[in-house]
C-alpha cells in the first residue's frame, strides 16, 4: 500500500511540476512533413546547397506519450566537396509540449558534436541536464534549474507555431531561456510584423515575421541568430528561415508538405 500511495503521489507531483511549461497544441499533430531547400549566401550570390526535412510522430519516452519531431539537414554534393554538412536535431515533448529531451548531431566539415539536454521537473521548478560531445571527443556537462520553463531550439519553435498572434504588435518581445548542451542561455523572440513569402513550391504565402537572439555576454547585448516566417493562420507553417552562421548566412524555403 505505501509504494502504490508513494507512486500516485509521485504521479500527481510530476503532473503539476511540469504544468507550468503546459500549452495546448492546436498548431500541428503526428504525421506532419515538410520539406526545404537550402541555400547559402557566398560573395552575394545565393547558392543552392543542401535540403532539410522536418518530422513529427507519435512516440512514447521513458514510457511516456510524447511527440517525435525530427529536423535533417544535409548538403548536397557540389557543397560537399568545400564544406560537408549532416545535421540532425531530435526532440521529444509531451502532447502538450512540455521539453522532455533534446539531441543535436552536428557533423559540419571536419567538426563533429553532439548536444544533449534532459528534462525533469523537481520542486515545482525546471531542471535541465546538459551535456556536450566536443569535437576533440571530451564531454563537457552542466546542469541548470530555473522557475520559469527552459527550451531547446526545436521545443521552442514547436511552441512557437502555437502562439496566439492576433493581438501583437511588431516589437513584441517574449523572453525564453533556452538549452544547449553547453548551459542555459537568454533568448528573445520578437514579433517583426506581416510579410508575403514566396515559397519554393511557386506558393505565396501571408506570413508572420519573428526574429530570435540569443545573449552575447561578451558583447552585453542580444544578437540576432535566425529569422522565421510562418504562415498567417492557425497552423503557423514555416515557410522560410534564415540563418545567421558562423561561416556565413544561410536561407530554407518551404517546397513540399503533407500531414497538415
Amino acid at each position: 500500500m505505501k509504494r502504490i500511495l508513494f507512486i500516485f503521489f509521485f504521479i500527481v507531483a510530476a503532473i503539476s511540476l511540469s504544468a507550468q511549461c503546459t500549452l495546448k497544441n492546436t498548431a500541428f499533430k503526428a504525421g506532419e512533413q515538410i520539406s526545404y531547400n537550402l541555400y547559402f549566401n557566398w560573395k552575394f550570390v545565393w547558392y543552392k546547397v543542401g535540403t532539410a526535412n522536418m518530422s513529427v510522430s507519435n512516440s512514447k519516452y521513458k514510457g511516456r506519450d510524447a511527440l517525435k519531431c525530427v529536423l535533417l539537414s544535409k548538403s548536397n554534393g557540389k557543397l560537399d566537396r568545400h564544406f560537408y554538412m549532416r545535421d540532425t536535431l531530435l526532440s521529444y515533448v509531451t502532447p502538450q509540449l512540455v521539453p522532455l529531451y533534446y539531441r543535436k548531431g552536428a557533423h559540419e566539415g571536419k567538426r563533429y558534436t553532439v548536444d544533449e539536454v534532459w528534462y525533469d521537473y523537481p520542486d515545482d521548478k525546471c531542471h535541465a541536464k546538459m551535456r556536450r560531445l566536443n569535437n576533440d571527443k571530451t564531454v563537457t556537462n552542466n546542469d541548470d534549474t530555473r522557475s520559469e520553463c527552459i527550451f531547446d531550439m526545436i521545443s521552442l519553435f514547436l511552441r512557437a507555431r502555437n502562439f496566439i498572434s492576433n493581438k501583437w504588435q511588431p516589437g513584441h518581445v517574449i523572453k525564453v531561456p533556452y538549452a544547449s548542451g553547453r548551459g542555459v542561455k537568454s533568448g528573445l523572440i520578437t514579433y517583426k510584423g506581416t510579410e508575403k513569402v514566396k515559397a519554393d513550391n511557386g506558393i505565396h504565402y501571408n506570413c508572420l515575421k519573428l526574429d530570435f537572439a540569443q545573449w552575447n555576454s561578451k558583447k552585453k547585448k542580444y544578437d540576432r541568430i535566425a529569422t522565421f516566417f510562418i504562415t498567417n493562420d492557425s497552423r503557423h507553417i514555416p515557410v522560410r528561415l534564415d540563418f545567421n552562421l558562423r561561416f556565413g548566412s544561410a536561407k530554407a524555403f518551404l517546397t513540399s508538405m503533407k500531414g497538415i
